[in-house]
């Protein structure tokens, strides 16, 4: 089961929170960091290397620094402001005609040591490193992590009351997303939410594996300064951005490949028929429509991949899934890549961008292939943590993102 708890949140001022209300970290380079960034944007806290010139390294201590005095300036300017009171959120996410609805609230970081808060990646120390400095520096969770949750019927009937009141926040991102956030301050429903998810068996981490990590880290490293902790300071506690798992989608996380590992292109699709059933789908973009079919770009056309029987395990949360067959039979058996997380040779594309970028950068000559793959499902993302498993790097794609800066939790 899981513990959770409500906080007040430093936010911005319904007149600012377009301003301020930025994309992830992670989302963007600096060099566009930068040119996005308006002077209230919370860039200049998350990315603060884009306030000098040149841009300096991100991970530097003048970085740092500067992070910390822009947070500060932030909250004496009042662009960000603390709500009087430990409240949850809602918080709802509108794209392409269907919206999301999470809560926002506290999650406590023993759950994520006992296992009771579930990942399905591998994550890498040198990032979770680097956002532990950056939670230590400020004392705060200033992004949320996100995170899927069993659906809940009674939750649910919450939300549906707040939401059909006013939102405290509502505006369409340059990106075309809609943002719409409600406060849950109601001191029945707050304690009514609380007791709810503590009989809920398990949170899922959807976005956010390094910042979980640094989270529960930081944590650990806070009580073990503290000699009279008790388990309930704030400390213990970091940011999410819960939903019920029936609202989520997972989009395609597509791959390309620089060279054919020495193949001719006759040859590669020669060594793709021992193991999947090959058609030439012509020059028009052929997308996958069900699990085990992918779609290839080759020389100007596109083609259809489906593999055949006995060459997966429908059985096996890993086996099933699509990025493990192409890696194996694919990327592994033909293209000699065997490391998907250190390999110079294959690039990563989210769905998001569709797969008119995957041609784009066959036929600019930067990559020779690449292949599109039916998204996975949240019922295997959740068989796969619950197993105990870690799916292959590189395997799901959420959106819309989290907007930063709708809420931030201080640690103390």
């Amino acid at each position: 089961m899981v513990k959770i708890r409500p906080f007040a949140a430093v936010r911005p001022p319904k007149q600012y929170v377009e301003e301020v209300a930025a994309r992830p970290y992670d989302v963007l380079n600096s060099v566009e960091a930068k040119a996005e960034a308006g002077e209230k944007s919370l860039l200049h806290i998350t990315k603060p290397e884009i306030d000098f010139d040149p841009i300096i390294d991100e991970h530097s201590q003048p970085a740092y620094d500067k992070a910390v005095e822009n947070f500060k300036a932030w909250q004496q300017k009042g662009w960000l402001v603390q709500d009087e009171k430990p409240c949850y959120y809602v918080y709802a996410q509108t794209m392409d005609g269907r919206t999301q609805y999470g809560l926002v609230m506290c999650a406590h970081t023993d759950d994520y040591a006992s296992g009771a808060i579930k990942k399905h990646e591998l994550t890498r120390k040198d990032k979770e490193d680097d956002r532990m400095i950056h939670v230590r520096i400020q004392n705060a969770n200033i992004e949320p992590v996100f995170f899927a949750y069993p659906d809940n019927a009674e939750v649910n009937a919450i939300v549906e009351r707040y939401i059909a009141g006013e939102p405290e926040y509502d505006f369409v991102a340059e990106d075309g997303f809609g943002h719409h956030f409600w406060v849950i301050d109601s001191e029945e429903d707050i304690a009514r939410i609380t007791e709810i998810f503590a009989g809920i068996p398990a949170f899922y981490v959807a976005d956010g594996h390094h910042r979980t990590a640094a989270a529960a880290r930081v944590g650990a490293e806070l009580r073990g300064q503290n000699p009279s902790h008790t388990g309930e300071e704030e400390y213990n506690y970091f940011m999410t951005v819960a939903f019920p798992d029936s609202q989520l989608k997972i989009i395609d996380y597509n791959r390309v490949v620089k060279d054919l590992n020495g193949l001719t292109p006759e040859q590669l699709l020669e060594a793709l028929s021992a193991d999947f059933e090959v058609r030439e789908e012509g020059c028009e973009i052929y997308k996958p429509c069900r699990l085990h079919e992918f779609s290839m770009y080759l020389s100007g056309k596109w083609y259809s991949l489906v593999a055949k029987e006995g060459r997966y395990d429908d059985n096996d949360p890993i086996g099933v899934l699509d990025v493990t067959i192409l890696s194996n039979l694919v990327l592994d058996k033909i293209l000699g890549i065997t490391d998907l997380r250190t390999s110079k040779r294959i690039d990563f594309v989210g769905g998001i961008r569709g797969l008119g970028e995957l041609s784009r950068r066959v036929d600019s000559g930067e990559m020779a292939v690449a292949f599109a793959l039916y998204p996975v499902s949240m019922k295997q993302l959740i068989d796969i943590a619950d197993s105990g498993n870690i799916m292959p790097p590189k395997t799901t794609w959420f959106e819309p993102k989290l907007r930063s800066g709708l809420a931030i939790h201080k640690l103390a």
